[in-house]
């Protein structure tokens, strides 16, 4: 595979120059724009950094250690947008991603790819990636939902049925599209790197299956244990009322 250089780089940031003199002239968020530009250069070149001493470190204590702090952040930037303290519902966000990211992250590695190490670096860290963000994302929209849909006094399981179908919107549409609208970045990339169109093709499918099933299973955990948690402080706003 070709190795990119850092003048292929600058000559693909050409077209975001342009973008970003479009945004300068019609709008007024160039500075985020800009901020967004230059975190991304950063956060992806220290990301190439971290992943060559991992990927050469072959330690499974790294992996595990590696793979918790994407869990627990993870965890903690799917409620952002929630109308709650993030404490508030850390533990049950915790949980959903792990339950539904952990499952498929070992169900794919083990059953599916067979890495040998279990913990080889290659495979567990992007797949981890792309399992845990989608679960993340996921978490988010059911959340978001739910909590807009009671404030809108909607009972708790027509909120939570409606919540849980916002969340698999965006799934549900790269399922429909994949293929006709859009080759997904594993598939291009396989492809770029030589690999049969064939091959790439069957490796696509188990990813949209593992991502699929990642963000349905996370989302419904997250609910499920909100509304544990929402019934447990109703139950005991009432004890205290009646005491």
């Amino acid at each position: 595979m070709y190795a990119i250089t850092l003048a292929d780089i600058a000559i693909a940031m050409i077209p975001v120059m342009v973008t970003l003199v479009v945004i300068f002239y019609w709008s007024t968020n160039t500075r985020q724009a800009l901020v967004a530009l230059g975190r991304m250069l950063l956060q992806l070149l220290l990301i190439g950094y971290a992943l060559e001493f991992i990927f050469h470190a072959d330690s499974a204590w790294i992996i595990l250690g590696v793979l918790s702090v994407m869990l627990v952040a993870a965890s903690w930037i799917a409620l952002g947008a929630l109308p709650v303290r993030r404490s508030t519902l850390l533990a049950c966000s915790l949980a959903a991603i792990a339950v539904g990211g952990i499952f498929n992250l070992i169900l794919i590695t083990q059953g599916v790819l067979h890495a040998d190490p279990w913990y080889q670096p290659s495979v567990i860290i992007p797949l981890a990636g792309m399992i845990f963000s989608n679960s993340m994302n996921s978490v988010s929209l059911a959340g978001e939902r739910l909590y807009s849909e009671l404030d809108h006094h909607q009972d708790y399981a027509r909120a939570r049925g409606t919540a849980f179908q916002a969340a698999m919107i965006p799934m549900t549409n790269s399922l429909l599209a994949v293929g006709l609208v859009s080759l997904p970045g594993m598939m291009t990339g396989q492809i770029l790197a030589g690999t049969s169109p064939l091959i790439a093709a069957r490796y696509q499918i188990v990813v949209m299956c593992m991502i699929f099933s990642s963000a349905g299973i996370s989302a419904a955990m997250f609910l499920w244990m909100a509304g544990l948690q929402r019934f447990r402080e109703g139950k005991s706003e009432k004890q205290e009322s009646c005491g």
